[in-house]
């Protein structure tokens, strides 16, 4: 994973700063963990999907399924657009 710092563009700037604050800080740690299990061997694409998992299960929990699936459904157009890819260039 090993993303910097300045691409860690998860959630909005329509949110509130603490908001966005804490979705950096939460990302850190989740990329820090991303990569002490990658440097014990374990691949991506299973941490991908563990990470997948993970946290739609959590997003059903609190939010319930219909929400979590109209959220899971809106990001087909922002990974083709690129929001989620980490060498994209920006211009």
């Amino acid at each position: 994973m090993k993303p910097s710092k300045n691409r860690l563009g998860i959630g909005s700037d329509m949110l509130p700063s603490e908001e966005r604050e804490e979705r950096q800080i939460a990302l850190e740690y989740v990329a820090e963990a991303w990569n002490s299990a990658e440097d014990d061997g374990i691949s991506a694409l299973a941490l991908a999907h563990a990470s997948l998992f993970a946290a739609l299960t959590s997003l059903v929990e609190h939010h319930g399924e219909g929400p979590t699936a109209d959220l899971v459904a809106s990001l087909t157009d922002r990974v083709r657009s690129g929001e989620y890819n980490l060498t994209r260039s920006l211009q």
